[in-house]
């Protein structure tokens, strides 16, 4: 049985408010729950946030759900690059 010490948020993905929505929308679609950091910051100065920059936004999840997550992120990636 998991404890709660067991449970803790990793950062999957960093970049602009648009990005990161696209990201959170294809987690959260995937039964994955997720939270964004910073996303005042995307919001208020999109132009600081560029993808992975010094005030970017990140989408975070749980530890359990990473490896779920890492792949969904990869082949989001992937397609993005088509």
């Amino acid at each position: 049985m998991k404890t709660k010490d067991d449970i803790f948020p990793v950062e999957v993905y960093a970049g602009s408010i648009w990005e990161v929505e696209m990201v959170k929308s294809l987690l959260e679609n995937a039964e994955i729950e997720t939270f964004l950091q910073d996303e005042n910051t995307g919001t208020l100065a999109p132009w600081y946030t560029a993808g992975g920059g010094a005030g970017s936004v990140k989408v975070v999840v749980s530890n359990l759900d990473f490896e779920k997550a890492r792949w969904i992120i990869e082949e989001y990636e992937n397609n993005e690059k088509k």
